[in-house]
């Protein structure tokens, strides 16, 4: 049986060693590079950065939200967080230099390292701005310490988060993630039940407060934090394959990845459902 399922980005090293069998996080330019090395692949889609269900949040400082930050088209000349390079992040500030047609070369990106950083930083001052994760933001833009601008979603659309395994048990041990995916893809028809509706926005089912209740003991933050960040996945746990290759590209391009990695040693075909397309 799987020895466990984590939702943090260093587990992708766990994969590897063997430690644990499945793994969900956000990738980025580590991941895939380690799926080049068919080390890791993803198996399934798992949350997805859209409008009105928060995953990243852009926030700016006091001090430059006075000085007139106060859009997404002011983004040039300004220093802007992510936590690392090569961080999905990193690449959620490339879509929007690119929808707002922002010179990269005008934009200081600042890597902080640690989700703390990244609050602590703008809030003194040291950084105008940052995209990091709704639910770690949300506390201190409740409290005033930082302002926010937008969610990232509510502009650019984004495959944040994808659920994976080792190379070896996606081609050893078939049945093994069949099952798993069974479990899986039953738990996200759960989650999509409990906070999204009909017309795909965002409403509280029945189980929601219970559901939050279980996430809540999983990964330290409360649920009334969680309920502020609250992403989108759909019925089927469908992964945007389109946005995965865009991804892989980007990274390439900016030299993070090796430009031998495909798409094919990324995601694994016999297992994603892909979202479908217009």
């Amino acid at each position: 049986m799987p020895r466990s399922l984590l939702s943090i980005r260093p587990v992708t090293l766990a994969i590897v060693s063997g430690d644990v069998d499945f793994g969900a996080t956000g990738p980025g330019a580590a991941f895939y590079n380690l799926a080049g090395q068919n080390k890791v692949r993803i198996i399934s889609g798992l949350a997805r950065d859209v409008p009105g269900f928060p995953v990243f949040a852009f926030i700016v400082s006091n001090q430059a939200d006075a000085a007139g930050f106060t859009s997404y088209t002011a983004l040039g000349g300004h220093s802007v967080s992510t936590t690392q390079f090569g961080a999905p992040s990193l690449y959620a500030i490339n879509l929007l230099e690119q929808k707002f047609n922002t010179d990269p070369n005008t934009v200081r990106v600042v890597a902080l390292q640690s989700l703390p950083n990244q609050i602590s930083a703008p809030a003194g001052g040291q950084v105008d701005a940052g995209v990091v994760l709704a639910t770690v933001a949300t506390p201190a833009i409740n409290r005033g310490a930082l302002k926010l601008l937008v969610y990232v979603g509510d502009t650019v659309s984004i495959q944040t988060g994808a659920l994976f395994t080792s190379a070896k048990h996606a081609d050893q041990d078939q049945e093994l993630v069949k099952r798993f995916l069974r479990v899986f893809h039953k738990g996200a028809l759960d989650y999509h039940n409990a906070f999204i509706g009909p017309d795909k926005k965002r409403r509280d089912g029945p189980d929601a407060a219970a559901i939050l209740e279980i996430i809540a003991k999983y990964v330290g933050q409360t649920p009334e934090q969680l309920r502020a960040g609250i992403s989108y996945i759909d019925a089927g746990a469908t992964l945007d394959v389109n946005d995965i290759l865009r991804q892989l590209a980007w990274f390439q391009a900016q030299g993070m990845v090796k430009p031998n990695v495909r798409g094919d040693q990324v995601y694994d075909k016999r297992y994603v459902v892909p979202l479908a397309t217009r």
